[in-house]
């Protein structure tokens, strides 16, 4: 069963991207929101381990949240509301991890 997990604190706060990432199955996608964009700052501890994750096509950031902070990430696919909820019937499950 695929799961889309959405997480939206800081990764400088806790360990909740770490943890999902070690839980992440193959055909699962993360979508990252709020403060957890954060993430995708090029050097970043957190950006080193989604890049060592190697996600491809299934890391995604609402880009409203990657505008509001001033990043620019080729990491993830920049997606908008209508996106979010396309993905979200797309997967199984949507594990929102708060």
């Amino acid at each position: 069963m695929t799961t889309l997990h959405v997480i939206s604190h800081s990764p400088f706060g806790d360990n909740r991207l770490d943890s999902c990432l070690r839980l992440l199955g193959t055909d699962d996608a993360l979508l990252l929101c709020g403060d957890a964009v954060y993430a995708l700052r090029a050097g970043s501890e957190p950006w080193r381990k989604l890049e060592a994750a190697a996600l491809g096509n299934r890391l995604y950031a609402l880009a409203e949240d990657l505008q509001a902070r001033a990043i620019d990430s080729a990491l993830a696919e920049p997606v908008d509301y209508p996106a979010f909820v396309e993905l979200s019937l797309h997967y199984h499950k949507v594990n929102s991890w708060l």
